[in-house]
């Protein structure tokens, strides 16, 4: 029996939601609907622009990859989370965050710098736009691994957004390599189609010879395998993944077992906020499969959770919510 059903990598970052509308970010030259990378300046600049506008959410502790170990260890997961925090006040911040989600981590050799920010654009739309300034997570490496504790875990999940940094790239795939020869199986999202997009190879990298379960949703994977309809997308991502998830947004998702195809219906949800959303139906998806449930199980309380989610703002559930969707 492992210590841990989940050991998380990716990236510390502490976000803040903000409402706005297309115009600003046109006006703004921001592309909608992508993470994109920025300096601190570039963000201090886009909040100064906003400081009037509504924060929609508080701040949290965030990162694509926490948001689904956290999400996970709040229906009940056993989860460590690795990331690369500054000793600064965002990053005590974000250390009582995971505590608080009962989320172990260790961050023993913090260094002076600055905790990485996530500045979350939520237009009318409900779609979510990113600027990014990594700070301390972008020189997270092999040296920040916590080998013992990723041996001792039933699951290694990787965020594709890793990719960006070439330590913390090396990171991931020393993380994988290390997991394949302790058994652990390993589990990995493109995160993102802007990724896909420009990190292909890195991601590739990242894969190596293929993952036991991959995360995606479909823009990323019609871009991953240069298809034209999910159908066709699903095929080819067999050659990368033994199993896989296709987020569909309000459609639902297709998942692949390792033998079959499975459908999982959308669940009725007005979105306010799309933030998370493929973050948490990985969270619980891989809750669900680490519990004993089956695929069309955990695909089922997937979608119930990324319905609720995108209701709402941010990118968590409110405790008892989480207990709900159980039932």
């Amino acid at each position: 029996m492992s210590k841990y059903h989940i050991y998380g990598l990716g990236a510390g970052l502490v976000d803040t939601e903000i409402e706005v509308d297309d115009a600003f970010l046109s006006a703004s030259n921001i592309e909608k609907g992508l993470m994109t990378l920025v300096d601190e300046d570039r963000q201090i600049e886009l909040i100064n622009h906003l400081k009037d506008h509504l924060v929609a959410s508080k701040r949290a502790s965030g990162g694509s990859a926490a948001n689904t170990v956290i999400g996970a260890a709040h229906f009940g997961a056993n989860n460590y989370y690795n990331c690369k925090l500054a000793s600064d006040e965002n990053g005590d911040f974000y250390l009582a965050d995971l505590a608080a989600a009962g989320v172990d981590s260790e961050q023993s050799d913090r260094q002076n710098g600055i905790t990485g920010k996530c500045l979350v654009m939520i237009t009318p739309d409900a779609e979510r736009t990113m600027n990014t300034f990594l700070g301390a997570s972008e020189t997270l490496s092999i040296d920040d691994l916590n080998l013992d504790a990723l041996a001792d875990s039933e699951y290694f999940y990787v965020e594709g957004y890793v990719v960006t940094s070439p330590t913390g790239r090396a990171a991931a795939i020393a993380a994988r390599q290390h997991a394949e020869k302790n058994q652990v199986k390993t589990a990995l999202s493109l995160s993102d189609p802007g990724m896909v997009q420009f990190f292909k190879d890195g991601l590739k990298e990242m894969i190596g010879d293929g993952v036991d379960l991959l995360f995606c949703n479909k823009e990323e994977a019609l871009g991953w395998t240069e298809s034209d309809n999910i159908e066709q997308a699903g095929e080819r991502l067999k050659a990368d993944a033994k199993q896989f998830v296709i987020t569909l947004g309000a459609d639902g998702a297709l998942l692949f077992d390792g033998e079959k195809m499975i459908n999982i219906a959308g669940c009725e949800a007005t979105a306010i906020d799309t933030n998370g959303a493929g973050d948490m139906f990985a969270g619980a998806f891989l809750y669900g499969i680490t519990a004993g449930q089956d695929f069309e199980q955990a695909g089922r309380l997937a979608s119930r959770s990324a319905a609720k989610v995108v209701s709402q703002f941010g990118p968590r559930l409110r405790p008892e919510q989480y207990a709900e969707l159980l039932d």
